[in-house]
């Protein structure tokens, strides 16, 4: 199975979607100094979970039209100081007057000197990570309700499995479009349940209605059609990943040992001799 995005590891386009905002406003605050992300092993730009944080806040301070040199001496701060790990009292940011506020657990604290200050509305969660958006949620977009649903779904996931079944999809409901990562992270969280195969498969297809030419719904799916041991379909599943991309050597590992199972010997040495090429 496929894994989902993990909460330390995003892409340019996993980090758009979950911040709501335009790849344009996202390079520029890229541009602008505020994270300097760091490079995949095929030189595509990668965030930390820190780095989610500090873009979030300093998108959310510009449009509270804080001064860009504030939002810059706070978030330097700010950065040096979030830990690796999102605490379990969560990260509450915005800005109070014309003051960068941070507030985890009982504490809050002003991000550039660090005294404390009065508490301020926050709206009581228990676990998660929220960004405090001063805007009324009934002036918000779907986009942004929805990627802020795909959020809390992230940091839920590893902790609170049917939180994050439910933010994902809340996700989907509220995304003005077919939200093709929580569709994905779904359909590998009930996958990895060990007895959700069915419901697994429901949104697999759900999202292939959406996506059908999409390689990796595809392989997810035949993963879950093999947990369910109905082979002739993953068989299927693995061939149509496979004709989207040919170069999807998990894949041709699968098919080459489905293809033993059902003592298809000519299969078996066409997939697994791909897989060691592809591989190699």
């Amino acid at each position: 199975m496929s894994k989902r995005t993990t909460s330390h590891d995003y892409s340019l386009r996993s980090l758009q979607s979950l911040l709501g905002v335009s790849r344009s406003v996202l390079s520029g605050l890229i541009e602008a100094g505020f994270v300097q992300p760091t490079r995949g092993r095929r030189n595509e730009l990668r965030f930390t979970f820190q780095d989610v944080v500090v873009l979030r806040t300093a998108f959310q301070l510009q449009s509270a039209r804080i001064a860009s040199r504030k939002i810059l001496r706070a978030l330097a701060k700010l950065k040096a100081d979030l830990p690796d790990e999102l605490p379990l009292s969560g990260i509450r940011i915005t800005a109070v007057g014309d003051s960068v506020a941070v507030k985890t657990g009982q504490a809050q604290w002003d991000a550039t000197s660090g005294q404390h200050l009065l508490d301020f509305e926050v709206a009581p969660l228990q676990g998660d990570v929220t960004f405090l958006d001063t805007t009324p949620r009934s002036m918000r977009s779907r986009e942004q309700q929805a990627a802020e649903w795909f959020a809390l779904a992230e940091q839920l996931v590893d902790s609170d499995a049917v939180g994050a079944e439910q933010a994902y999809r809340k996700a989907l409901e509220l995304a003005p479009g077919p939200h093709y990562y929580a569709y994905t992270n779904l359909g590998v969280l009930l996958s990895e349940a060990g007895t959700r195969g069915e419901d697994a498969l429901a949104v697999f297809d759900e999202a292939l209605e959406h996506f059908p030419d999409d390689a990796l719904l595809h392989f997810n799916r035949a993963v879950v059609l093999e947990e369910l041991q109905r082979f002739d379909m993953a068989v299927q599943a693995y061939g149509r990943c496979i004709e989207l991309d040919p170069g999807h050597a998990d894949a041709h590992f699968n098919l080459a040992r489905l293809s033993e199972i059902r003592g298809d010997r000519q299969a078996l040495v066409r997939h697994l001799s791909a897989y060691r090429r592809l591989s190699s």
